[in-house]
């Protein structure tokens, strides 16, 4: 079968699209014949040279254990392991392999069938790859790190990126006030997706408006934590998805915590940890027309490496999707 490789750090320079021996499910696993996956920030996070020190701070590991990234997954099940019973073969599938070794981006996959859900019935192949990783982790952030209840004021920072768009559209479902920051470009965007307000970051400092939040939930995270922490209001709460640099990381992780302690403010940096039935929910947001994914580009998976290099500029408009078999 076709896959994307990289076997060193280097993503997307030193991934290659090879042929790799079809996987075997093992006990309690399936075989997915893959249709689409996405471009997500954890695949940069562990492919890419200049993580490295962050990751082994973090107790992870130097070299990528997985040489077939990719962790938003959707297709049909091919085949069923020993004392897999969820699924039948055929059945159009959806999930996120963050912790089952990754490698989505290859023709077929192997996974734990406890960590799949069924496809959103209303969505193509690759507008479902789209949603995964990326409405698990507005999700999180939002009702359990945040813990964000009807009524309150939040900020979603970098509301028209891959994380963002579903953090806007959660936030409403969650009965939030809600204000989104991004672009020009995208101020129509994200007004669509149910932003009670959008801030234009390139007219307007959102830092300096003299508005409290309740959260502020930063998909996109290129402010300092202190900053951040001017706009919210006691008791408020900072939800980060980790930024994009070492240093970044680090303060978010280390010493922004400290610092808004002080001011009776906490900071709090989503993990991966998901409760996997919240796939379920999902599907049923989706399929009910409260929560739809947005697509930037597609492409094919021989240029996987192509579509991590426009992901990594850190403009993407939604999400970035690569197919693997388009669909019909």
């Amino acid at each position: 079968m076709k896959a994307i490789v990289c076997t060193r750090l280097g993503l997307p320079r030193l991934a290659r699209y090879k042929d790799v021996p079809q996987p075997v499910p093992g006990d309690g696993q399936v075989l997915i014949e893959v249709h689409a996956s996405s471009v997500t920030f954890s695949n940069l996070f562990l492919f890419m040279k200049r993580w490295w020190p962050f990751r082994l701070a973090l107790g992870g590991q130097l070299i990528p254990k997985s040489g077939i990234p990719g962790t938003d997954v959707t297709g049909r099940v091919a085949a069923l392991g020993k004392n897999a019973s969820k699924f039948k073969a055929g059945d159009a599938v959806y999930g996120d392999l963050s912790s089952a070794g990754k490698g989505a981006l290859a023709e077929y996959v192997c996974a734990p069938e406890s960590i799949l859900a069924p496809k959103p019935a209303n969505l193509s192949f690759e507008e479902a790859a789209a949603v995964p990783e990326s409405a698990l982790v507005a999700l999180r952030g939002l009702r359990d790190k945040g813990q964000v209840q009807k009524g309150q004021k939040v900020l979603v920072y970098g509301a028209s990126g891959g994380i963002g768009t579903f953090a806007v559209q959660i936030a409403k479902h969650l009965g939030a006030e809600v204000t989104g920051v991004c672009s020009t470009r995208n101020v129509d965007l994200v007004r669509s997706l149910g932003a009670d307000r959008v801030i234009d970051y390139t007219k307007e400092d959102f830092t300096r408006s003299g508005e409290r939040y309740d959260l502020v939930f930063a998909a996109r995270n290129t402010r300092p934590v202190s900053e951040i922490g001017r706009v919210l209001g006691p008791g408020g709460v900072y939800v980060s998805t980790m930024g994009p640099s070492i240093t970044r990381g680090f303060q978010e992780f280390f010493i922004g915590p400290r610092a808004l302690k002080k001011q009776g403010k906490r900071v709090s940096v989503i993990d991966v940890d998901y409760d996997w039935g919240d796939l379920v929910l999902i599907k049923e947001l989706i399929e009910a027309g409260r929560v739809r994914p947005v697509i930037d580009r597609r492409y094919p998976l021989s240029q996987a490496p192509e579509a991590f290099r426009y992901y990594g500029g850190g403009h993407a408009r939604g999400k970035v999707v690569i197919s693997v078999r388009p669909d019909g």
